[in-house]
Parts: structure tokens; C-alpha cells; sequence
């Protein structure tokens, strides 16, 4: 893997910082608000990726989203097995629901080592 060199890094502003820390946790957090924090989060990744230039920023945003979309069609398409019983549903997402979190945790740790995803 390819890390960013930290020159680069160091002219990011502590806000900035901040704010993908926020993302993170607000992604990290989604399944106990219903999916609402990942709603608002992949928002704002969308918005912030936009203005940014700086491509551990940009990795980190298109990572998140990428991370939101495969969640979510994999949530779709798992959905009928609650239909045939509650417990192949409730293992469907549950294995979903660990996925998304080693990618959010995984994507945290790397930004804090600024390193890529």
C-alpha cells in the first residue's frame, strides 16, 4: 500500500482533521440510529470530497461512500430473506452489519496512520 507523504498532510488544518474524524465516527455509529448518522455522513463525504485536494482526504471520502453504497445494496438484496424467517434475515444482517464495521474501523485506523485506504 502507498502512503501519502506527510508534508502534504501537515498543511491540513486540524479542522479539517476533525471533520473526517466526525465522518468516521458518525459511519461507525450508523447502525444505532437506524442508518441516519450514515445518511448525514455520506452527505457531508459527498459535499467535503468536492472542495478537497488533498489525496488522503479524497481517498478517505471515496472510501466512506464506496463502504455506504455496498452496505446499503447489500441490505436490499438480502432484505426477502426476512420474509422466509426471522433468523436467516437477522444472520444476513448481521454479517452485513460486521462487515461495515471492520471497513469503518479499518478506514479510521488508516487515516489515523495517514496512510490510503
Amino acid at each position: 500500500m502507498s502512503e501519502t507523504n506527510l508534508a502534504d498532510f501537515e498543511n491540513k488544518t486540524p479542522r479539517d482533521t476533525t471533520v473526517m474524524q466526525l465522518l468516521y465516527g458518525l459511519h461507525t455509529l450508523a447502525w444505532f440510529s437506524g442508518g441516519v448518522f450514515a445518511v448525514i455522513a455520506v452527505i457531508v463525504n459527498y459535499i467535503k470530497r468536492e472542495d478537497e485536494t488533498d489525496a488522503l482526504y479524497i481517498d478517505h471520502h471515496n472510501y466512506m461512500i464506496k463502504t455506504f453504497w455496498w452496505t446499503l445494496m447489500w441490505l436490499v438484496v438480502l432484505s426477502p430473506l426476512w420474509l422466509l424467517l426471522f433468523l436467516p434475515g437477522a444472520i444476513a444482517y448481521g454479517i452485513v452489519w460486521l462487515w461495515y464495521l471492520y471497513r469503518c474501523i479499518r478506514g479510521w485506523l488508516r487515516f489515523n496512520g495517514h496512510k490510503l485506504t
